[in-house]
């Protein structure tokens, strides 16, 4: 039942998607009903770099160097599919699709195209020597290395889309970063996406475009669905989402320090 709602809601979104916009436009910034958008589990989002304006990106392509995982970018086009994401509570809670995400809750990323989680370890970030951060596992294989915390700036108790947040990795406490340093051979002009053992305004993180699942009832018998809210899904990026075999901008074949 929750695949054939996310089927109907990315329906509805090809359906009024126009030359005129989608039914909500919302930034991941400036909107006014942005604060009002609460991102759920489930929800399938893509995440943009405060400082640098990139997004959470990967694709199936591994590193050529540290862990020779799939590898993760940042990525500078806005509708490129393989920067969505599927937000996942970890296995030991009793979380489910559209509840709410309460602030310093642990959290999992999963790459909507490949099915991939969001990973890091001790291996060395090509670029800067930092914290590598790849994409590992499955649907079936999960473990610690992709469990991160959930940190909201200020008061909010519960994640929105409008709030500035950080993203740190349970196993090594590194905080999820990016920066300037860009790729130059293969992966020319994607940046390097690593985790920072230091928290900074510079690896603040906002919810962006994506499809959000409404808030459920969790005293229901059965789920209580609401509206689903697009922000900024162009046509092009949700027709992707729907048919996982198109392939994206991104055509890379292995990701080299340098």
């Amino acid at each position: 039942m929750a695949m054939g709602f996310f089927g109907l809601a990315l329906f509805l979104l090809l359906a009024f998607d126009s030359d005129q916009g989608s039914p909500s436009t919302a930034s991941a910034s400036t909107s006014p009903s942005a604060q009002d958008v609460e991102v759920t589990y489930g929800t399938v989002l893509k995440l943009m770099h405060e400082k640098t304006k990139v997004r959470l990106h990967s694709h199936d392509v591994p590193y050529g160097t540290g862990s020779g995982q799939q590898s993760v970018t940042g990525f500078p086009n806005v509708d490129d599919s393989n920067s969505y994401w599927v937000v996942r509570p970890i296995p030991e809670t009793s979380a489910k699709q559209g509840d709410t995400i309460p602030n310093g809750v642990i959290i999992r990323l999963q790459h909507m195209r490949t099915r991939k989680w969001l990973h890091s370890h001790l291996h060395a970030s090509p670029i800067s020597g930092n914290l590598e951060v790849s994409c590992f596992g499955g649907e079936s294989e999960s473990d610690t290395g992709d469990y991160w915390r959930l940190i909201i700036e200020g008061s909010g108790k519960t994640w929105k889309q409008d709030q500035r947040i950080w993203l740190q990795h349970v196993d090594t406490g590194g905080y999820l970063h990016s920066h300037n340093k860009k790729y130059t051979r293969i992966a020319g002009g994607q940046q390097e996406v690593c985790g920072l053992r230091e928290k900074r305004v510079d690896n603040v993180w906002l919810a962006a475009e994506g499809v959000y699942l409404p808030i459920t009832e969790s005293t229901s018998k059965w789920p209580v669905y609401g509206i689903v809210i697009f922000c900024r899904t162009s046509f092009s990026a949700a027709y992707s989402m729907m048919h996982a075999n198109v392939p994206s901008d991104d055509t890379t074949n292995q990701i080299e320090p340098f």
